[in-house]
């Protein structure tokens, strides 16, 4: 009977507003006469077309918002530290074992997948995916598998990367390096050449192609040395080109010694 009450009182409100809405429409129609009745109902209608709009475009926003929410708050478990002595008096979230935490990141993305719709969802998938390696390996490579052939194309390039680390920590390293020259050939921000062809350079390491690796690791570091911006100044070093210059330092040091000087970091005046 409440239920009744409340829907029967939004349909009289409902009401109200149409038949007040559609008096003033009236009211203005008689003022203006035989085609301005007509005008007015069509600018009615087009200004009632463009408050649902607006009322949609806000509810979308606010649901964006939740989910985005959502996910933060279930990236934030799989970030958490795995340690079994917690440091007293601190408020960081942490945990026991990586299979906990495994299991909680994916009770958290799953309410995400449930409630939100993509990208969410599908982004969602990949983090339960690869938190599923902790738990279930055959699995979680499965999951990875196919969201690898997403057509939300960032979603598709983390999985495959993630696939390519889970071959190669599985000595799959043929599997792994088709995997990494694959995702640096998609030029992509997502997961950068120099970061795919650092582990690729890895890879031909593990299987003692020492030349292969050392061209690699070389071109990348080479080509960041030598990487300008618009106004031709000097592009700082990514992290992954430092890390390739480590690698080549230690893995060749006369091949090391052929790149040219790192340019300084120009100070801000």
């Amino acid at each position: 009977m409440a239920k009744y009450k409340k829907k029967r009182a939004r349909e009289l409100q409902h009401d109200r507003f149409r038949d007040t809405t559609m008096g003033f429409f009236d009211r203005l129609g008689d003022a203006l006469e035989g085609k301005g009745r007509t005008i007015l109902y069509v600018l009615g209608g087009l200004l009632l077309a463009g408050l649902l709009t607006l009322l949609f475009m806000n509810r979308s926003h606010k649901k964006s918002n939740e989910a985005r929410e959502a996910m933060g708050r279930a990236i934030t478990i799989t970030k958490a530290p795995v340690t079994a002595t917690p440091i007293a008096g601190t408020t960081e979230l942490t945990f026991n074992s990586e299979v906990e935490r495994a299991q909680k990141a994916i009770a958290e993305f799953e309410k995400v997948a449930a409630k939100y719709g993509d990208p969410y969802r599908t982004e969602s998938l990949y983090f339960i995916a690869s938190n599923r390696l902790v738990l279930d390996r055959p699995k979680g490579l499965t999951e990875l598998e196919q969201l690898s052939k997403s057509n939300i194309t960032e979603v598709a390039i983390l999985a495959k990367f993630a696939l390519a680390q889970a071959r190669e920590s599985d000595a799959k390293l043929d599997e792994a390096a088709q995997l990494y020259t694959e995702i640096a050939k998609l030029n992509s921000p997502t997961v950068t050449p120099e970061t795919a062809n650092l582990r690729l350079a890895k890879v031909y390491e593990k299987q003692g192609k020492k030349k292969e690796s050392a061209d690699l690791l070389f071109n990348i570091v080479d080509a960041s040395r030598k990487a300008k911006d618009k106004d031709n100044q000097p592009i700082p070093t990514s992290a992954a080109a430092r890390e390739a210059a480590d690698s080549l330092q230690k893995l060749d040091p006369d091949r090391y010694a052929q790149l040219p000087p790192e340019t300084p970091p120009v100070l801000a005046g």
